[in-house]
C-alpha cells in the first residue's frame, strides 16, 4: 500500500509537553493513518518523501464547543435573526463555517446543540464527501428546560419521564454527544449565569441513558451551584464553568469530570461587544469575565482536564481564526502554559470526546490529522493563528501558500534509502 514519509520535522508530543527535533513520520495513503514515528533519518523506503525542512508539526485543532448553525461572523450585519431561520439557511452557514474552520486547522470538533439536528446532515455529507470540514461528533438539538436557555432551537423537556424520552430520541436520530442546559446564560435576557434550570434528577436520567449507549453528556453549567449540580450527576464536560470553587474541584476529580471554558465567548463580547450586543447581556459578562478566568486557572492548576472549545457562533467568536485565539487565551488569562493550551486541543480534547484512540497526537495507528507551522508555538502561542498548512486523513486541505507548495513537493523514491 502507497506511504508517504514527513521528514526532517520538528514534532509535538504530549508525553515530552515539547517539539521532537528532527523527527518524521510515515502515513499510509489509503488510510490515512500514521504507521510509524522516528528520529533521524527515515529507516524505511516510501512511495513518497515530503522534506518539511524543520517546520513545526502538532496535531490538528480539536474544538469540542461550537454551533456550526451559527450566521457566520463576516455576515452578521446581513441577517435580522428576530425572524429565525429554517432548515436551509442553517445548512447553508454550517457548510460555510465547516469550510473556515478546516481552513483555519481545524481538523475535528463536538458540536453541542444545532438547530434541526442539521450537525447530523453535515456530519453525514462531509464522510460521503460532499462537503469540506472537521470531522463532527454530533449533539443535535440541544436540551433545555421549557422557555429556558437555549430552548428557541433546540428541545424542551420538563421531567425525568421527558429527559429520559428526549435523550432516546436524539440518539436515534443520530447524536453522539447529549448537551443539557443545565443553568441560565448570558446570552438570554430574563435569567443569569446563576439561575438553576434543570433540576438533579432530570439531568441524571439523561446521563443513564446516554451512558447506556456509551456516549458523552455535555453540561452548560456556569453558576456554581449549577455546576455542582451537573458534576454530581455524572456529566461528563462542564461547557464555561464560570465560578469554580475548591469544593467543586474535589468533586470533578471524583467523578472524572472535565472543563470547556470557552473563554473567548465571553472575551468577544467584553472586548467589542459594546454598542452591539445588548447592555444586559455584556453586563453578565462584565460580572463574571473575572471569575471565569480565575476558575479555569484554578482547575487546570488542579489537574482538571481542560479541553478546548470556543462556543464557535456567538458574538465576535466565530470559525476562523478564534480556535487558536482561544488558546492565546488559555495561556494569557487563565495562565495555562503553552504546552497545556495545545494539548487542551489536541490529545485532552480527543479523550474528553472519547476519540483519543485514534486522533490528538503523531503517533503509530492514529489518523494524519496536522498542521504545519514555521515557528514554534511553544515559544508563541498566537503561531497557531496564522496561516498554515493543514492536513487531514493524511491529505493536504489547505495550503499556506505557493511557497510552501513547491518547497514540498516529494522527492524521487530513491531518496528514501539515504
Amino acid at each position: 500500500m502507497p506511504t508517504t514519509i514527513y521528514k526532517n520535522a520538528n514534532i509535538y508530543s504530549h508525553h515530552q509537553h515539547d517539539f521532537i527535533q528532527d523527527a518524521w513520520f510515515e502515513v499510509e495513503d489509503e488510510t490515512g493513518k500514521i504507521t510509524q514515528v522516528g528520529k533521524g533519518t527515515p529507516n524505511k523506503i516510501a512511495d513518497q518523501i515530503v522534506d518539511v525542512h524543520h517546520q513545526f508539526i502538532m496535531p490538528g485543532i480539536m474544538n469540542a464547543h461550537t454551533h456550526i448553525t451559527s450566521v457566520p461572523r463576516e455576515f452578521a450585519d446581513r441577517v435580522d435573526e428576530r425572524h429565525g431561520t429554517t432548515p436551509e439557511v442553517a445548512t447553508m452557514y454550517a457548510i460555510h463555517n465547516m469550510r473556515d474552520l478546516i481552513n483555519n486547522g481545524v481538523t475535528y470538533i463536538r458540536n453541542v446543540g444545532a438547530q434541526f439536528d442539521v450537525d447530523i446532515a453535515v456530519e453525514q455529507m462531509r464522510k460521503n464527501g460532499f462537503i469540506e470540514g472537521p470531522r463532527i461528533k454530533t449533539s443535535g438539538q440541544a436540551i433545555s428546560m421549557t422557555g429556558g436557555h437555549g430552548s428557541d432551537g433546540g428541545y424542551e423537556v420538563d421531567g425525568v419521564d421527558e429527559m429520559r424520552k428526549t435523550v432516546r430520541t436524539a440518539m436515534k436520530n443520530g447524536a453522539k454527544n447529549i448537551k443539557m442546559m443545565v443553568t441560565g446564560g448570558v446570552l438570554k435576557n430574563g435569567e443569569t449565569p446563576d439561575d438553576i434550570q434543570l433540576t438533579f434528577d432530570e439531568v441524571r436520567a439523561g446521563v443513564i441513558e446516554a451512558h447506556h449507549k456509551g456516549y458523552t453528556v455535555a453540561a452548560h453549567a456556569q453558576g456554581n451551584t449549577g455546576i455542582k449540580e451537573a458534576v454530581e450527576a455524572g456529566v461528563d464536560t462542564i461547557e464555561h464553568g464560570f465560578d469554580i470553587d475548591d469544593e467543586t474541584i474535589k468533586m470533578m476529580k471524583q467523578h472524572g469530570t472535565a472543563v470547556v471554558p470557552t473563554l473567548n465567548a465571553m472575551y468577544g463580547i467584553y472586548e467589542f461587544g459594546e454598542g452591539t450586543v445588548p447592555d444586559w447581556a455584556r453586563q453578565k459578562v462584565i460580572v463574571n469575565i473575572e471569575k471565569h478566568f480565575k476558575s479555569i486557572e484554578k482547575a487546570a492548576k488542579a489537574g482538571i482536564p481542560i479541553a478546548m472549545g470556543t462556543d464557535a457562533g456567538t458574538p465576535y467568536n466565530g470559525f476562523t481564526t478564534e480556535s487558536a485565539y482561544e488558546l492565546q487565551l488559555e495561556v494569557e488569562k487563565a495562565h495555562m502554559t503553552p504546552a497545556q493550551a495545545i494539548e487542551s486541543a489536541t490529545i485532552i480534547c480527543a479523550e474528553v470526546m472519547q476519540v483519543g484512540a485514534e486522533y490528538g497526537s503523531i503517533e503509530a495507528g492514529k489518523f494524519a490529522d496536522f498542521i504545519v507551522m514555521a515557528e514554534n508555538p511553544i515559544d508563541d502561542i498566537s503561531v497557531i493563528q496564522r496561516d498554515k498548512d493543514v492536513y487531514q486523513h493524511g491529505k493536504r486541505v489547505h495550503a499556506a501558500n505557493v511557497q510552501t507548495i513547491e518547497a514540498r513537493q516529494a522527492e524521487p523514491i530513491a531518496e528514501a534509502g539515504r
